[in-house]
C-alpha cells in the first residue's frame, strides 16, 4: 500500500498526523506492507528569510484573537502529548521559510525511506520542541547528521539549488489536485484523509482500503 504524506515541517497538525499514522501502522504490523513517501507542501511559500512572529502570523492569516491563539496552542500541545510528542510552545516564537527543509527531505528520501522518516522527525523536534529555525542551514545540517545522513552530502545539497525543480513540481502537483491544507494523506493515489486524525481513524481506513483491494483482486 502506497501512502503519500503531504505536509510541511512548520505544521503542528502534521506532527500529530504522522505520529497517529505511525501508531496505526504499528498495530497493523506486517499484515499490510506500507510504502510511505513524504511530499512537500509549504504553508507559507512567500515567508521572508527572517520569518514572522508566530502569534502575529496566525492572528493575521486566520483572523484569530490572542485568546483564540492561546486556546489553539493549548489544544495542539495537548494533542501532541496524547501522541507522545513534546510541543514546547514557549520555544517557538517565529514562523520560517521551509523550502530548503523540503529539498533536504527530498534528498533523504533518495537515500532511503527510513532516512527520510528519521529526518522528518528530527526537523519536527528541532522546530516544535527546541524552537530552532528550520530555514537555517546549520539547523538542517544538524538534523541530517542526527538522522544518520552523510554530513558532506547534506552540506552540498544545502549549498546548491539541488532538487529545487523537483520540490516545486511536487508542490504544484498537489495544489493542482486540490490540496490546500496539510496534512493530507493520500492512499494508493486515490483515497484522501485530511488532518491530524486519531490513530484509530487511520487504522480503520488502511484496513478497509486493503480489504477492498483484496476483494477486487
Amino acid at each position: 500500500m502506497k501512502i503519500d504524506f503531504v505536509s510541511d515541517v512548520s505544521c503542528p497538525w502534521c506532527v500529530i498526523g504522522l505520529k497517529s499514522l505511525e501508531a496505526a501502522m504499528g498495530r497493523i504490523g506486517n499484515e499490510i506492507p506500507i510504502d510511505l513517501h513524504f511530499q512537500p507542501f509549504e504553508l507559507n511559500p512567500d515567508m521572508p528569510p527572517h520569518g514572522e512572529d508566530v502569534g502575529e502570523h496566525i492572528a493575521h492569516k486566520y483572523g484569530l484573537s490572542p485568546d483564540d491563539v492561546a486556546r489553539n496552542r493549548e489544544r495542539i500541545r495537548a494533542a501532541g502529548e496524547g501522541v507522545g510528542f513534546d510541543f514546547r510552545m514557549d520555544q517557538r516564537s517565529r514562523i520560517y521559510n521551509t523550502f530548503d527543509a523540503h529539498r533536504l527531505l527530498h534528498w533523504a528520501a533518495l537515500e532511503s525511506a527510513d532516512a527520510a522518516l528519521r529526518l522528518k522527525h528530527a526537523l519536527f523536534a528541532a522546530y516544535f520542541t527546541n524552537g530552532k529555525d528550520p530555514s537555517s542551514h546549520a539547523v538542517l545540517l544538524d538534523a541530517a547528521v542526527a538522522s544518520g545522513l552523510d554530513a558532506e552530502q547534506a552540506r552540498t545539497v544545502l549549498a546548491s539549488d539541488a532538487f529545487t525543480d523537483q520540490v516545486r513540481a511536487q508542490q504544484r502537483f498537489y495544489r493542482q489536485q486540490g490540496i490546500n491544507g496539510v496534512p493530507a494523506i493520500i492512499i494508493n493515489d486515490r483515497h484522501l484523509i485530511q488532518g491530524g486524525q486519531p490513530s484509530d481513524v487511520f487504522e480503520q481506513a488502511l484496513r478497509q482500503i486493503a480489504g477492498a483491494a483484496e476483494t477486487t483482486a
